[in-house]
């Protein structure tokens, strides 16, 4: 449900694309990996999501109206959120190859 709020959300605010995936071959790596990363415990899972947009400069656009959308407030209460939010890992990535 929050993933369909956040996809309807960003999306009215601009955003060109918004993938939302849950883990289904993600192993526990030896150095490194997506489960290591977020410290999972045996009864979670990890998602994976990333927002597609023109630019960086366009990026902070939508991300400034969609912190202040009454939908994603509502999200927004820790003790409500079915994730710990203090696990997750963000970032702007510049595309270098594309199809």
């Amino acid at each position: 449900k929050m993933a369909e709020i956040g996809k309807k959300t960003w999306l009215k605010h601009g955003a060109l694309d918004y993938v939302e995936s849950v883990a289904d071959d993600v192993k526990w790596g030896k150095t490194t990996s997506f489960p290591r990363s977020v410290k999972r415990k045996p009864s979670e899972t990890v998602i994976f999501s990333y927002i597609k947009y023109r630019s960086r400069a366009q990026r902070d656009a939508v991300n400034k109206k969609e912190m202040s959308d009454p939908a994603i407030a509502k999200m927004c209460d820790p003790k409500k959120s079915p994730f710990d939010a203090w696990r997750m890992i963000w970032g702007g990535f510049k595309v270098i190859v594309s199809k």
